[in-house]
């Protein structure tokens, strides 16, 4: 039990936070660049969210989610999304047997770690079938509730550049990821750097790191930490400010929003349990799906 293994709390969360700098150098292995991404992924996989990798091909971003699949030890599945994609495809399907008895047949939703590639290539009829996974961590089929096993994340991808079809997802789906992670290019040096490792006969082999009962475990851990009410304060404030016609809303707000954060947002800034001055810096990738609204608004104004 990891209950045991530690004989304080201070004592585990010295050890989260070699867990944590230990899977971030394995995977720089692999990847190159991409520090603030990585970290925010960790992030949400630590504080148990899901998140939406968004990027232009060939930023790695599939083999981003492959690699940390590969350090955390997991059960990982990848789903390619495409017009033809059916809700059956993802959660699984009843199937008649010999014996005229109707037999569940689970599908990849059932893993630890599930990589919706392209996420926004396949119908909302489809996408949705995501929801009840992401939030519930259960799949309902045939009016039977079947639990997922934990821990359980969505990593999903999106190309922003094409749009013939495509299907931007809904705004319930999208308030279901923590992050919404911007994968940009590489700097010069990084992109040197990924010429020669993939061009090279030296393949790096990426080491398991952290098991799912440590993770688990872990996710708990960091409930524990004390949070003082300023920072509370701040985050609920902060997602009021994105509200249009409130009390606390900004004027920019008022003036180019139609909808602001809703309460998940504030429930995911505060799962962080983080200081004000990174709260500012992890909640950017939190509130992109306001700043998204904020976006559409301005351009059907003009």
């Amino acid at each position: 039990m990891i209950d045991n293994k530690y004989t304080n709390d201070k004592e585990a969360f010295i050890s989260l936070v070699d867990k944590y700098n230990a899977l971030r150098n394995e995977i720089a292995k692999v990847i190159v660049g991409q520090d603030d991404v990585v970290r925010d992924l960790l992030i949400s996989i630590f504080s148990n969210g899901h998140s939406l990798l968004v990027g232009v091909p060939g930023l790695a971003k599939t083999l981003m989610v492959n690699t940390l699949a590969q350090t955390l030890g997991l059960n990982f599945k990848r789903i390619q999304f495409t017009p033809d994609l059916m809700p059956s495809d993802i959660i699984g399907t009843e199937i008649l047997d010999e014996n005229k008895k109707f037999n569940f047949i689970q599908g990849p939703v059932f893993s630890n770690i599930v990589l919706a590639d392209e996420i926004n290539r396949t119908p909302p009829k489809t996408q949705a079938a995501l929801l009840e996974a992401m939030q519930e961590r259960t799949v309902t089929v045939a009016g039977k509730e079947y639990t997922l096993d934990k821990p359980f994340f969505v990593l999903a991808t999106q190309n922003p550049i094409e749009q013939e079809g495509t299907y931007p997802l809904p705004e319930a789906q999208l308030d279901r990821f923590m992050f919404n992670l911007i994968l940009d290019y590489p700097a010069f040096q990084e992109e040197l750097d990924i010429v020669k490792g993939t061009t090279g006969a030296v393949s790096n082999k990426v080491n398991n790191i952290i098991s799912g009962e440590e993770i688990l475990y872990f996710q708990q851990l960091i409930r524990k930490l004390p949070v003082v009410d300023n920072v509370y304060e701040y985050a609920v404030k902060l997602v009021n400010l994105t509200r249009p016609n409130r009390d606390m809303a900004h004027e920019l707000t008022n003036k180019y929003l139609l909808w602001g954060a809703i309460n998940t947002k504030t429930r995911h800034i505060n799962r962080l349990y983080f200081p004000i001055t990174a709260l500012k810096i992890i909640s950017i990738a939190i509130l992109r799906h306001a700043q998204y609204r904020l976006f559409l608004q301005i351009n059907f104004a003009f």
